[in-house]
């Protein structure tokens, strides 16, 4: 299929996203805006190139960290949630959990139901707007350590939002081994939270083994290091462990992959029988869309239409959401896709 008919199909397809930063979706535009607003003056060219100038995962988050700290005023939450609308809307994204990362801004004496409340409202607008849905993954990060960690939890349990659906674990892997954090993660469990880590992105099988054993992991965030281990990927398989793929985002800060996007291991993993869904992880950071996630995938790892198709409905089916809801999803997605073939007779 044509790149220009694929696109059109894809767009016409409801469509889930369960890894995604939401400032990452902040648009470069608005990045420049805020910074003005906030400090008074223009952003110069050198500084806001070196914000999306990086060539490893720790300069990666380090741009991420400084983006958070443009925010100075607590109501530019808002700005972010008109750019996130505005990317569910150009990819037709009907179900989202975002991760909201709340410890830059803690630091700043923010409070966390205030920052909650306004992050609320402008999901409820969305759905007022255009019936999309958007839940919250609260990453407690790595990035700050243990004792940060739980206070973050413990913001979230004492907060008892309905659109906070659980917690993450993001971060550098190398400096915050999921081991650390398993009393995190436990208690959120014991509390009825979701939990979600990022493992195997920069690290081995062993973190990935860790999230699952020790932190009761129910989806792994990245988990590429999977491929390098026939026996785990047989475990994933058999035991249905979703694995929340950002290919764009590795080929973009893992040097292994000399950023070609043919050397990604997201097609041995799913011809493994690893259950894959597909995901940005920071859209605005690597130029990509969820669409354009889906393009590559089919174009460089030679993906069939159809495995498109269950890819899509696995991120439905790896949600925190009710198994009818799940269902639902999935024929809504096969309607439309029956729905664009029949208008589309010579499309293949």
């Amino acid at each position: 299929m044509k790149k220009e008919e694929f696109y059109d199909l894809l767009e016409s397809i409801p469509k889930a996203e369960l890894h995604v930063h939401e400032e990452a979706v902040l648009s470069r535009e608005t990045v420049k805006k805020v910074y003005k607003r906030n400090f008074n003056q223009d952003m110069s060219d050198e500084e806001f190139n070196s914000l999306f100038e990086y060539d490893d995962l720790t300069g990666f988050l380090s741009s991420f960290i400084k983006i958070q700290s443009y925010f100075t005023n607590i109501n530019d939450f808002e700005y972010m949630f008109k750019d996130f609308e505005d990317y569910l809307n150009k990819n037709n994204i009907v179900y989202c959990e975002t991760f909201f990362s709340p410890t830059s801004h803690l630091k700043k004496g923010w409070n966390f139901h205030d920052m909650i409340s306004i992050v609320q409202k402008s999901i409820e607008r969305i759905k007022k707007n255009s019936g999309r849905t958007v839940k919250l993954i609260v990453d407690v990060s790595r990035s700050f350590g243990v004792e940060n960690a739980m206070k973050n939890l413990d913001l979230v349990l004492a907060e008892k939002n309905p659109y906070i659906v659980g917690i993450g674990l993001g971060g550098d892997e190398k400096k915050g081994p999921a081991a650390e954090y398993k009393d995190v993660f436990v208690k959120a469990k014991e509390n009825g939270l979701h939990v979600v880590t990022h493992a195997g992105e920069s690290c081995g099988v062993f973190s990935m083994k860790d999230s699952l054993k020790l932190c009761k992991a129910e989806r792994l965030g990245h988990g590429i290091a999977a491929a390098q281990d026939a026996d785990f990927m047989k475990y994933l398989a058999e035991n249905k462990i979703p694995l929340e793929v950002c290919p764009t985002s590795n080929i973009f800060i893992l040097k292994e992959f000399n950023g070609d996007m043919k050397n990604h291991p997201v097609k041995k993993l799913y011809d493994a029988g690893v259950f894959v869904t597909l995901n940005t992880d920071d859209p605005t950071f690597f130029k990509v869309s969820l669409i354009d996630e889906y393009w590559n995938i089919y174009k460089d790892q030679n993906f069939s239409l159809d495995e498109i198709k269950e890819i899509i409905k696995n991120a439905y089916k790896a949600a925190f959401i009710s198994q009818e809801e799940k269902d639902n999803y999935c024929k809504n997605v096969d309607a439309a896709w029956d729905d664009w073939f029949k208008k589309h007779p010579g499309a293949n």
